[in-house]
């Protein structure tokens, strides 16, 4: 069985926390190539008990007939076998496929690690907030368990990524620095990153991106920007008003299509 054969019959089952935002850029991915999932969401921590048996300590897990994929370019690289000529995540010709790449690569690494460190500093003790960020399409149990354990839950979030003042100061230097890249890149009017068409890289800048523009069609919108604290907003409008920022937002407004 060939892989068109696969994305035709075969329905992937796609383990998810509803805003990790690396979860998000599988989804894009998965809406924008038509290849049918079912997203299974959890809670953070009881994320473990569905991702552990697929080989993952972390979200997106996607488990497929061909094999299990615990990496969010993993899968995409995957999907990208599943996809139309007409629709390639990643370009054929080598040097335009190696560009996506090492953007691919340089926003997983620094982007989206400082958009999720710079929001939990806000928001993670929220308790309101992160229950439509962690709770939206979840077991019932796990619902329950959040209202018990949020507390520990929260404490565990900053602790594991190291969420204190100075590193979410840190982090919103480094989104900055990635903001100005794409600024130059995109100057002249380009309309993608890399080539004529969406690519992994303009996919998985925008979407890690989003905690930091707040697209109104991100399918797991947890604030208005109204509703945030104002030094909050005031750098969520900033980063908005950038090159990037209008282009990550244009991106969400003209290519976020979800099944």
């Amino acid at each position: 069985m060939n892989h068109s054969t696969i994305a035709n019959a075969e329905v992937v089952r796609f383990i998810t926390i509803p805003i990790s935002h690396y979860s998000e850029k599988v989804r894009w991915a998965l809406d924008l190539l038509k290849i049918p999932y079912i997203e299974e969401r959890h809670v953070p921590v009881f994320h473990r008990l569905a991702t552990r048996k697929y080989g993952g300590s972390s979200v997106p897990v996607l488990v497929t007939q061909s094999g299990n994929f615990t990496d969010s370019t993993d899968i995409l690289h995957y999907l990208d076998t599943l996809s139309p000529e007409s629709q390639r995540l990643y370009p054929k010709e080598p040097e335009l496929r190696r560009e996506v790449e090492e953007l691919e690569e340089l926003f997983d690494a620094r982007l989206g690690a400082d958009t999720r460190n710079w929001g939990y500093f806000y928001r993670s003790g929220d308790r309101k907030t992160m229950r439509k960020a962690w709770c939206n399409g979840t077991p019932q149990f796990e619902r329950v368990g959040f209202e018990i354990a949020f507390p520990l839950i929260s404490a565990k979030v900053r602790q594991v990524y190291n969420i204190t003042a100075d590193s979410a100061a840190i982090s919103l230097q480094g989104i900055k620095e990635i903001f100005e890249i794409i600024d130059r890149r995109l100057a002249g009017g380009k309309t993608y990153l890399v080539g004529d068409t969406i690519s992994a890289a303009d996919i998985t800048f925008a979407a890690l991106a989003a905690p930091i523009l707040l697209p109104p069609e991100h399918p797991v919108l947890v604030a208005k920007i109204e509703e945030l604290p104002s030094d909050m907003a005031t750098v969520i409008k900033e980063l908005q008003s950038t090159v990037a920022g209008v282009y990550a937002l244009r991106l969400y407004r003209e290519q976020r299509r979800v099944q």
